[in-house]
């Protein structure tokens, strides 16, 4: 895709300085380009106007003085191949995120900036998930991926990492919104991951190149990864946790929410179920998902090639049938079904999010797994 500016125009340039105005955050430049109409505009007007819109005189004394050797450093980090600076005005610029309340006046994309136009999901929850958390988060986004939905998430350790993870090496991909410079992946124990979203996904980030990581810039992340997506899917989430504001701010856009149940004993599960309460909707199966978002996805194609164990019958797995012999129609508690089977407890947690997807059994809240009355105990011969 070719970049909406070349990297030696004038706009380019002052779109960059603009951006790094201190205190000069996306609400004001908005106001400023529908005044002004250009950035070169905005500076060349405000510069020196004393009530240019009210602003404060350490941002007018800004604008007077950009900072050039920042943006040398944008366009420094512009000279490699996958990296791309789309804008406002940019006719690539995603138009979900033009119906937010606040959006991005600019965007730094490493990877396919082709991607944040796909239909896409927003996958968050806690960073310190339980291992079925975690293997939920994953086996969701590599079902949704295989599926044609592009899994968004905010890179953060826990349900974050798990949900970029599963959706990788599927049909469709992953998008990864930082709140730091791309330059600078955070948690730095995801620098492997963050360059494998680059390579088959995206990375997105309205934050110049060299920006660290603030408190402040997170809230402000999440309201990109809830407006590039169709809805939010929280995972596990505490009563105070940060992926309830993604939540939020999916829901004060108008985006669907997403949260999965889970037992009453598991304080990660009361932040799904307090959204719940609020009208969030309750799913216990991917295909939940798609079905809601199906009406939403207009003439976007939705592929049907799923991974391998997606399509093919995973009760045929000796191990699988292994499990499954100890199920009953009636649910039964995962560590009774751990003793009778003889498996790790990992293990029977993820082979049954996988058995819940292909609708060999089905999760009771608070009792358990039980096969499901569709099930064909003579299909696994």
């Amino acid at each position: 895709m070719d970049d909406e500016y070349p990297r030696n125009s004038e706009t380019l340039k002052y779109w960059l300085a603009l951006i790094r105005t201190p205190s000069l955050g996306s609400i004001r430049i908005h106001r400023l380009l529908d005044k002004f109409g250009t950035p070169e505009a905005v500076f060349r007007e405000t510069g020196n106007s004393a009530t240019a819109l009210g602003l404060p005189a350490a941002v007018r004394y800004a604008l007077r003085n950009p900072d050039w050797s920042g943006v040398e450093r944008d366009l420094n980090w512009l000279e490699r191949p996958d990296c791309h600076v789309i804008t406002r005005f940019d006719s690539h610029f995603p138009q979900r995120l033009t119906h937010i309340p606040d959006p991005p006046a600019l965007l730094y994309v490493q990877g396919n900036p082709g991607l944040l136009a796909s239909p896409q999901l927003a996958i968050v929850g806690s960073r310190n998930p339980t291992p079925a958390g975690r293997s939920t988060a994953r086996q969701f986004a590599r079902f949704l991926s295989a599926s044609g939905i592009t899994v968004t998430s905010g890179m953060a350790v826990g349900i974050d990492g798990a949900a970029h993870e599963g959706a990788l090496n599927e049909l469709s991909s992953t998008i990864g919104v930082t709140g730091t410079g791309l330059d600078r992946i955070y948690p730095r124990c995801h620098l492997e991951l963050g360059q494998c979203i680059a390579e088959k996904g995206a990375l997105v980030s309205e934050f110049p190149i060299g920006t660290p990581v603030r408190r402040g810039h997170f809230p402000r992340r999440n309201r990109i990864i809830s407006g590039l997506a169709l809805g939010t899917l929280v995972v596990e989430a505490a009563y105070k946790s940060g992926s309830l504001i993604t939540a939020r701010e999916a829901a004060d856009q108008g985006r669907e929410v997403f949260a999965i149940p889970g037992s009453i004993h598991n304080p990660l599960t009361r932040g799904c179920h307090q959204l719940i309460r609020q009208g969030a909707k309750l799913v216990e199966t991917a295909q939940d998902i798609l079905e809601e978002l199906a009406p939403l996805l207009g003439d976007s194609p939705v592929p049907v090639a799923l991974p391998a164990e997606l399509q093919n019958p995973v009760h045929q797995d000796p191990i699988y049938r292994k499990l499954i012999s100890v199920l009953e129609f009636d649910p039964l508690p995962n560590d009774l079904l751990i003793e009778r089977s003889g498996l790790t407890a990992e293990a029977v947690s993820s082979m049954l999010m996988l058995l819940e997807l292909q609708g060999v059994v089905s999760s009771v809240p608070g009792r358990g797994y039980c096969l499901t009355p569709k099930y064909n105990p003579n299909s696994a011969d």
